[in-house]
C-alpha cells in the first residue's frame, strides 16, 4: 500500500458513522429500542428517525482539523499495518453492513476498537473485533457463556454491532452523535444535548466524557486515513495497468509526450491538493 500524508488527502466523506463502545460502560447503557431514556429530574424525548441519514465528516473546528492531523502523525505506522491486513475482515464487515443498510465507513470503527482482531479482549470484559460487552452481547442475540463467545466470530458478532448501530441512530438520529454514545452510553449524550441546548456534536462535544470526544474524531481521522489510502492504492493500480495495456491502447498512450505527461500529472496533482484544501477549510 502506498502511505499518503495526511495534509495531500483527497476525500468526500458523505456518510453514515457510528461509534464505537467503551469497554467499561457499553452494557451498562445498551439501548432497548422503543424505550425512553430518562435523565434526573426531566425527560428528553427522542425523535426516532427510520430513514438512514448521510454526514459530511468534515471538520467542524480547528480544534477538531488539529486533533485529526495530530491524531494521523502519531499512529500512522500502527494504521498502515493494520491497512495491510484488512481486505478480509472488511468483506464481511461491508456485507453486513449492506444487508442492514448501514454506511460502509463504519466498518473504520472495528478498526479503532480492536485493530480489526478477533481476539481483542479489553481490561474489563470487552471482546471481538467490536469490543462488545458480555450483557451487550447477550442482549443482542450472541451467545457469552464458558462453553461459546460469539463476539469472538467475526460475522456474528458484526451482525450485532450492525443492530446496535442501527438502534443507536434511531434514537439519536445524528452519526457523531451515535459514535459518541456507542463509546461511553447513550446517557451521557443525553445529558451533553440537554446542558448544550444542541444536538451538533461539535456544540454540545465539551459536556462529553474525554473518552468519547476522542472516539468521535479518531474515527474520523481513521477514516480520513483508510480512504485517502485506497484511493492512493486504486491509482497505482491503475498506473500498473497501463504498463501492461492493449497493443492499441498503448499505441495511443505511446504518443502522449513527455512534456503533455508531466502537464497532465502536475493537473491530477493540483486537482487533489485543492479538494484536500477544500476539505480541511469546511
Amino acid at each position: 500500500m502506498t502511505r499518503v500524508p495526511f495534509r495531500f488527502c483527497s476525500i468526500a466523506l458523505i456518510m453514515a458513522v457510528p461509534t464505537v463502545p467503551s469497554a467499561a460502560d457499553f452494557g451498562k447503557h445498551a439501548i432497548v429500542p422503543g424505550k425512553q431514556v430518562t435523565l434526573p429530574g426531566k425527560k428528553i424525548s427522542v425523535n426516532v428517525i427510520a430513514k438512514k441519514q448521510e454526514m459530511n465528516l468534515s471538520l467542524a473546528n480547528e480544534q477538531g482539523r488539529k486533533f485529526v492531523d495530530n491524531y494521523l502523525r502519531h499512529n500512522d505506522e500502527d494504521l498502515y499495518v493494520v491497512k495491510q491486513r484488512s481486505e478480509g475482515p472488511f468483506s464481511i464487515i461491508d456485507s453486513v453492513l449492506g444487508r442492514y443498510g448501514l454506511p460502509q465507513e463504519l466498518r473504520y470503527l472495528a478498526v479503532i476498537e480492536s485493530e480489526l482482531k478477533p481476539t481483542a479482549r479489553s481490561r474489563v470484559g470487552a471482546r471481538g473485533p467490536w469490543q462488545l460487552m458480555p450483557t451487550t452481547g447477550r442482549e443482542l442475540g450472541l451467545k457469552v457463556n464458558r462453553k461459546a463467545d460469539d463476539r469472538v466470530n467475526y460475522y456474528k458478532s458484526t451482525v450485532a454491532a450492525a443492530k446496535y448501530l442501527r438502534d443507536l441512530h434511531r434514537e439519536f438520529g445524528d452519526w457523531l452523535l451515535v459514535l459518541a454514545a456507542y463509546n461511553g452510553g447513550p446517557v451521557p449524550v443525553y445529558r451533553a444535548i440537554h446542558k448544550a441546548h444542541s444536538r451538533s456534536f461539535w456544540v454540545l462535544q465539551k459536556y462529553l466524557p474525554a473518552e468519547s470526544r476522542g472516539h468521535v474524531k479518531k474515527f474520523i481521522a481513521t477514516a480520513y486515513y483508510f480512504e485517502a489510502a485506497e484511493k492512493a492504492d486504486l491509482a497505482a493500480k491503475a498506473e500498473a495497468r497501463l504498463v501492461s495495456t492493449p497493443p492499441v491502447r498503448a499505441a495511443i498512450l505511446a504518443g502522449e509526450s513527455d512534456d503533455e505527461k508531466f502537464q497532465r500529472l502536475m493537473t491530477q496533482s493540483a486537482q487533489s491538493l485543492k479538494a484536500a484544501n477544500e476539505l480541511m477549510a469546511n
